[in-house]
């Protein structure tokens, strides 16, 4: 009860700065950081050690995930024949020649490809053309047509 009163009181002269006041909270924060996290100077070394082999691992596994997604995005670009992006290509020699697409990616680029490429051939467009429905076809055709006939015959006196 005395600790709380006294806590909550305090000393009316440590608050003005004058007197010895300060000396008890430099006393009380230790200077060192190992003192302060509670172990001893080896402990606290070997710990930072840890801290900073830690981040260097995911610092590099984040760099080879970004360097995976910029060789996907290499791939794509080479596919669909866009422009090449500098980006991705210092993204890919910052991480080395060991990135790969992972599989699971080229599964599905692979499986996009084969879809496209089946609806680009031959057979691909007559299958298109068994699943349409011939009536509405027909309809769309003759409202091209008689279109085509109207506007022919406003802009040509002859017909």
């Amino acid at each position: 009860m005395a600790f709380l009163l006294k806590s909550m009181i305090g000393n009316p002269l440590s608050g003005m700065g004058l007197g010895g006041g300060g000396d008890k909270e430099e006393e009380a924060t230790p200077s060192d950081p190992a003192k302060a996290a509670g172990m001893t100077r080896e402990e606290y070394e070997e710990y930072q050690k840890q801290l900073v082999e830690e981040k260097m691992e995911r610092d590099a596994d984040f760099l080879h995930k970004k360097a995976e997604r910029a060789t996907l995005r290499v791939c794509l670009r080479d596919k669909y024949r866009l422009p090449k992006s500098e980006q991705d290509e210092n993204m890919i020699e910052m991480a080395g020649d060991d990135v790969d697409v992972p599989e699971e990616l080229l599964k599905m680029v692979d499986e996009d490809a084969t879809e496209e490429e089946g609806k680009d051939s031959l057979m691909g467009q007559i299958q298109n053309l068994q699943n349409m429905d011939m009536d509405q076809l027909k309809e769309k055709a003759s409202a091209t047509v008689t279109e085509l006939k109207s506007k022919a015959e406003e802009k040509c006196s002859v017909m």
